[in-house]
């Protein structure tokens, strides 16, 4: 997610190295993956995409309550505070989105500089660290059981809203949370993934097999 410390820059070419010998090489390699891996799959960077997310949803659930504010609103008057309370939701879901995907376009950076500064050499005895299997672990089981809520919640409220006892406005609430949740459990979701083909490809040289095949 977004985050106010610059990325290493990509490897220099071929043509301006300037390593003395493989271990220089290999010092200096070690150094940027370990920054770059806990950037990406950290612990810590996923508190903070859950922390954004929280603050989407967070000004999701004041638009919703505007809107369930304009279905009781009995006249003209009546629609002041749930003006007011849309402007505040606005005003805080907006930010939270903009963050959401500014931090997936830096995953995308961080990403690129893993393959590029990964593929420079081989060094498994030293790279055994940058595997992080329980951080990716924790990426995954969280992210999956969020990415199940969300998608539950997507499908099940509508489905059980009853004419006269559910408004629009509150399974539109609903379902924004149920989507802001299978978002953000999605974007936890390949993070995981492509951190582990990265792993297989990049750290150990074989090739991942695809997520998805087609025959034919």
């Amino acid at each position: 997610m977004p985050s106010r410390s610059p990325l290493p820059p990509p490897p220099p070419p071929v043509e301006i190295r300037a390593w003395h010998d493989r271990d220089a090489l290999l010092r200096d390699r070690a150094a940027v993956l370990d920054e770059l891996v806990r950037t990406f799959i950290g612990p810590a960077r996923l508190g903070v995409l859950w922390l954004w997310a929280g603050v989407a949803a967070f000004g999701w659930s004041l638009v919703g309550a505007a809107f369930l504010m304009f279905e009781d609103a009995a006249d003209s008057l009546g629609v002041v505070p749930g003006v007011v309370v849309l402007a505040g939701g606005a005003a805080t879901l907006v930010p939270g989105i903009v963050l959401l995907v500014v931090g997936a376009a830096r995953d995308l950076r961080v990403h690129r500089l893993l393959v590029e500064w990964g593929g420079l050499d081989h060094d498994p005895a030293g790279d055994v660290g940058l595997r992080m299997p329980r951080a990716s672990l924790l990426w995954l089981l969280t992210s999956f059981t969020l990415c199940a809520v969300g998608l539950f919640t997507c499908v099940v409220v509508p489905a059980t809203a009853r004419a006269g006892e559910e408004t629009y406005g509150l399974v539109a609430l609903f379902m924004g949370l149920g989507f802001l949740a299978w978002l953000t459990g999605l974007t936890g979701l390949v993070k995981a993934f492509a951190h582990r083909r990265w792993v297989i490809r990049v750290l150990v040289g074989v090739p991942a097999e695809p997520l998805i095949t087609v025959e034919g």
